[in-house]
């Protein structure tokens, strides 16, 4: 397995089941930091930049709560526009990062850019850390995903992941990537637009993941044991802001998860995973259920960070 120390954290593409289960291991060893709600000295002398292009919540707030928690310090942007790489001048991802480098030991890129964050590490020479590329792959979102998975049901393998949403989202290519590395099922559901691709697909069949297909979330929810969604209705991604206004439509009920349809059809033990933020695709109502654990799945977004700024800065092997 290769070390992760100094190394990018690009794609999930080509990641390797060893090397999932190592980023595990090393997250449970880190978890007991954030669940006391302590900080340690492990990155007391490293620096975390952010550079974030597009806006952010949960992810650039975990990078940076996960940093915190280890104890190292935050610099960085979370709006390009009040930069020069943003402003008038649009300065160049190679001189941005040029800069960047010399401000920290670790760089954290959203970008609206599908390959950004790949363009940053031919430049860099401190790790890069991809956190949302466009159309693009998210891959700290998705270990996520798969860590709060083994943590509230005990394993990966053996489970039938359902897929709800824009299958273009870069969520989705990152978690077709990763489940190549298990005994998983994967079924997707989405409006025929918003489809993945038939090359991605086979992509994805050459390393034996045969993504099946659903019209309508109520054929196959008895089948779910993760049921995993992103909206229909959202903003491009390709774009710095959402520059839809006003009228965003509603989801069709295809790709509705209601409490009804869980009382009436879902496993009792099937959990619910959304990156979030969320529309109309997942009421609120549903929150209260035994089913949803994207509370949870943001604590183990920090601790996740966590486990990933520890390895590739080499505080732990």
């Amino acid at each position: 397995m290769r070390s992760f120390a100094g190394r990018d954290i690009l794609s999930l593409k080509g990641f390797e089941r060893a090397e999932f289960e190592h980023v595990f291991e090393v997250a449970d060893d880190l978890e007991p930091i954030a669940r006391e709600r302590r900080n340690t000295d492990l990155l007391a002398e490293k620096t975390l930049v952010t550079a974030f292009y597009q806006p952010s919540t949960r992810t650039r707030l975990a990078h940076e709560a996960a940093m915190h928690r280890l104890g190292g310090h935050v610099t960085g942007f979370a709006d390009a526009k009040m930069t020069r790489a943003g402003d008038f001048y649009q300065e160049s991802i190679k001189d941005t990062v040029h800069m960047l480098e010399y401000y920290g030991d670790v760089l954290v890129m959203r970008h609206f850019q599908q390959g950004a964050p790949h363009e940053a590490a031919r430049w860099a020479s401190i790790p890069v850390i991809n956190a949302g590329d466009g159309w693009g792959e998210h891959p700290t979102q998705v270990l996520t995903d798969l860590y709060t998975v083994r943590r509230e049901v005990g394993r990966v393998d053996g489970l039938t992941w359902v897929c709800i949403g824009d299958m273009r989202m870069r969520t989705m290519h990152s978690l077709a990537y990763a489940l190549t590395q298990f005994d998983a099922r994967m079924i997707s559901i989405a409006p025929p637009e918003m489809s993945l691709t038939d090359e991605f697909k086979a992509e994805i069949a050459e390393q034996n993941l045969v993504i099946e297909e659903a019209e309508h979330i109520r054929d196959v929810i008895g089948e779910a044991d993760v049921i995993y969604m992103e909206p229909v209705v959202q903003a491009d991604y390709t774009k710095g802001r959402d520059e839809r206004g006003d009228d965003v439509g509603t989801t069709p009920d295809n790709y509705r998860v209601t409490r009804e349809l869980l009382a009436e059809g879902a496993k009792p033990s099937s959990i619910i995973l959304h990156s979030l933020p969320r529309m109309d695709e997942l009421p609120t109502d549903v929150d209260s259920t035994r089913h949803a654990r994207y509370w949870q799945e943001a604590y183990y977004g920090v601790v996740m960070r966590m486990a990933l700024l520890a390895l590739v800065l080499g505080a732990v092997e």
